[in-house]
């Protein structure tokens, strides 16, 4: 019966996401163009570096476009659910407005986290997914069902540990009140994920991969797709540090809300 509650009311968030969005049609489509000339973009970077080498460590030109792609997709699916109510985390606190989501009968950070869906990403993801497509069909790869539901779950750890790391920095505004340039710089950190991790070496590997893991939440469902893992290691170490930094973030969460003085009181 909970479970269906929490289902009706995601629902109605999602109505009242459709009725914004539509009532700002210009905008929504701009948005829209703006991303896609963005991977464009991204792309083309690619071609310019595969234009001077053959490979970047074991990485092929395509295997190249897949990575950018899924990280594209991992990107965007983040943003549909996720970006706007975590920059906007900060307004909530500043204005008061929390004060009203707190008396709420019902978990105030699955409102707080989930409230406004972004439905031009789905567009952008779908976008990426036929980049991905294609890449394959490139690369001659002939994935399994197995290969297929095990790249769409590492892509779901990459959006849980995108979403708990970028939680965490926007719950830094209980104590500063406004955290938008830290959210959006790890925001900006997520360009590194379409690059390969054999790319890097030494201790800017080692912070990106188990400290802040955004080399791991591409690479390893790309590895997965296109057939070069080797042992189950990384996608375990994916979905671990998923699962850990979920439950840091929960942690940071409630101690970040016992400091919570109403702006409006």
């Amino acid at each position: 019966m909970n479970l269906r509650r929490y289902l009706q009311l995601y629902l109605a968030l999602w109505k009242n996401s459709v009725a914004r969005e539509m009532s700002f049609k210009g905008n929504f489509l701009l948005w829209i163009v703006v991303e896609i000339l963005w991977f464009g973009l991204q792309l083309c970077f690619v071609t310019v570096i595969y234009s001077q080498t053959q490979s970047i460590g074991t990485w092929t030109r395509w295997e190249m476009v897949l990575l950018v792609g899924a990280s594209n997709f991992i990107q965007q699916i983040y943003q549909a659910f996720f970006l706007t109510n975590c920059t906007n985390l900060s307004e909530l606190v500043r204005t008061g407005k929390m004060d009203f989501l707190l008396l709420l009968p019902v978990n105030t950070r699955f409102l707080v986290s989930l409230r406004v869906v972004d439905l031009g990403a789905f567009v952008n993801a779908a976008f990426a997914l036929c980049v991905i497509t294609f890449a394959a069909r490139q690369l001659h790869l002939h994935p399994s069902a197995g290969q297929i539901l095990g790249f769409a779950a590492l892509c779901g750890a990459g959006v849980l540990i995108h979403y708990s790391l970028m939680f965490i920095l926007a719950t830094i505004c209980f104590w500063t009140v406004r955290a938008q340039g830290i959210v959006w710089g790890y925001y900006n950190l997520f360009n590194i994920a379409r690059m390969p991790d054999e790319a890097f070496r030494g201790a800017f590997k080692a912070v990106f991969t188990f400290a802040l893991p955004v080399l791991l939440v591409s690479n390893v469902p790309v590895r997965v797709l296109a057939e070069k893992v080797s042992s189950p290691g990384s996608w375990l170490l994916l979905v671990g540090l998923g699962l850990a930094w979920a439950a840091v973030s929960e942690w940071f969460w409630r101690i970040s809300v016992r400091r919570y003085t109403s702006a409006s009181s």
